[in-house]
Order: C-alpha cells, then structure tokens, then sequence
C-alpha cells in the first residue's frame, strides 16, 4: 500500500466486503463448517463465537503480517499455531471472566478455534504476504463473513425451535395450539442435522441470486 493510498481505499474495501458474499468462507469456500453446526442451536452462543473469531483471526493476521519477513519459511506453521493459541486462550479467560454461562455452553469449541481452517487459510495465504492494515482488515472480513452465517443459522434455529432468540420470547403464548392458537415449537430445528440444512438453505439462496458462484 502506497503511502497515499487511503485506509480505505476501493481495493482495501473490498477485502472486507467479499468474504461477507462473493468469498464467504463458508457458504461459497466451505471453511469452518463444524464450529457453524456446533454451537448454532441458540444465538448466544453464535454471537459470542463469531465474536471470538473476529478478534483472534484481526489480530492473528496483523501479528503475522508484521513478523511475515522474520519467520524463517520451515517453521511459519508453528509460529502461526502459537500466534493462534496465544489469542485463543487470551479470549477464552476473557470469555469466562465475563460471560462463565456462553464460555461453558461453547465448551471445548473456543479451544477449537486454533484449529479453524479460516483462521490458518488466511495467515497462510493473505498475512504471510501483505502489510498489516490489509491484513487487519482481510481478517475482519472473512470472520465477519463466518459470523453472519453463524449469527442467522442461530436466530432461525432458535426461533423456530425455542420461540425465543437471546433467550427472550418472542412469539407470543396465545399463537400456540395448547392455547389454542395455530403455532407449535419446531423441535427438530434445535438438533444438529437442522444447522446442516439451514446452511444448505442460505447456500441455495446466495447461489441463486449470484449465477457466478455456481460452478461449472
């Protein structure tokens, strides 16, 4: 990036706008696909992974990006696993000091966050070659890209299933047929294989509207 070259420059935008569509790095990349199944039965716990991600994976790149020309080329990958683990453990004692009940419901999946291949796949293939701003915000982008999916698959999981999101009602008793209302709890929509499918949906819908994603 040129000196002049504003922060936010058409190009750098765009590192921050295509994994939000064109480039999700789960609906078109296919990337991080377990964690976006796993923790997805209510949106708590989505919003506070797709948090997560997007402060480890920002700050994983940018810390590559300004060691990328000290890493010696045989051991990138372990450095890049300690960058990842170090950030990791920072969020999950953060996690546990501040929301314990989401830290305990998201389990072992915080740790799981040092393996997610986004987070290796962009160290790998963006930091190691680019300055840090582009790669702070390649960083934001696809995890913020990952955080949409995972934040829409909870809200739909959670409503249909719970008739609550954050643990609030919302739709209202009177709707229910055991008061004789119309409306009945899906509860299919809270075990796994409803994440896999609610995923397949959005994939569907984004591939419909953009004809280039469909491969050939």
């Amino acid at each position: 990036m040129s000196d002049k070259e504003p922060l936010f420059s058409k190009k750098n935008l765009k590192l921050l706008t295509d994994p939000l569509n064109n480039s999700n790095p789960i609906t078109v990349q296919v990337l991080g696909i377990c964690s976006a199944l796993a923790v997805t039965a209510q949106l708590k716990p989505a919003i506070v992974m797709s948090v997560s991600v997007i402060a480890v994976l920002a700050f994983a790149n940018v810390i590559i990006s300004l060691l990328r020309n000290t890493i010696p080329n045989r051991i990138r990958i372990i450095v890049q696993l300690v960058v990842i683990a170090a950030l990791v453990i920072l969020v999950d004692q953060i996690l546990k000091a501040y929301v314990y009940d989401v830290s305990k419901q998201l389990s072992v999946f915080v740790g799981l966050i040092i393996t997610n291949c986004i987070i290796m796949g962009r160290l790998e293939a963006f930091a190691l070659g680019n300055k840090p701003w582009q790669s702070f915000l390649d960083g934001v982008g696809n995890a913020a890209g990952y955080a949409w999916i995972l934040i829409v698959v909870g809200a739909a999981r959670e409503l249909f299933g719970s008739g609550s999101l954050l643990g609030y009602k919302i739709i209202p008793d009177s709707w229910y047929i055991a008061n004789g209302g119309f409306y009945e709890n899906n509860g299919m929509m809270i075990l796994p294989p409803m994440a896999l499918i609610t995923v397949g949906i959005i994939i569907w819908i984004q591939r419909y509207r953009n004809r280039k994603l469909i491969e050939d």
